[in-house]
């Protein structure tokens, strides 16, 4: 591969639009294991959040399609003329950028913590409820309401 050609594909790979349009490849050699990427992602991705068992899951996913995404660019990169053509390269590009579109639409989920959220609302909902009574009561401050 021509230097040129080296610059072509690490711009293409860098470009913020790079994903759009792009798709997500059906199956992917991620860290030596053959992975189904697009049938994951659209597993997790209906559920439109994350279940608390299936954080860890999709946390390593993330973790390996990163590491995956770095070794292709270096790959990109670093290899001498002789061992990279351009179609290879191109090849290393798109792949990449199918990574980046997965790794998009695995980062736009949002955590499920049903007891973390559970705590949160019944927090809002006591506070709310003692703001309530100090209100009608005519209590300025709370620590008058638990004096008597």
């Amino acid at each position: 591969m021509k230097e040129y050609e080296r610059e072509i594909l690490l711009e293409r790979i860098g470009r913020e639009s790079a994903t759009v349009g792009a798709s997500i490849p059906d199956q992917i050699d991620v860290q030596g294991e053959r992975l189904d990427l697009q049938s994951f992602v659209f597993e997790i991705k209906r559920r439109e959040t994350i279940p608390s068992g299936e954080r860890e899951r999709v946390e390593r996913a993330k973790k390996n399609l990163r590491r995956e995404r770095l070794q292709r660019k270096q790959r990109i990169e670093g290899e001498t003329d002789e061992q990279l053509t351009f179609e290879t390269g191109e090849r290393l590009a798109e792949a990449i950028i199918g990574i980046d579109r997965a790794l998009a639409a695995l980062e736009s989920l949002r955590p499920t913590d049903i007891e973390g959220e559970r705590d949160r609302q019944e927090t809002a909902d006591t506070k709310r409820w003692l703001d309530f009574l100090k209100q009608a009561l005519g209590h300025e401050d709370s620590s008058q309401l638990g004096g008597r």
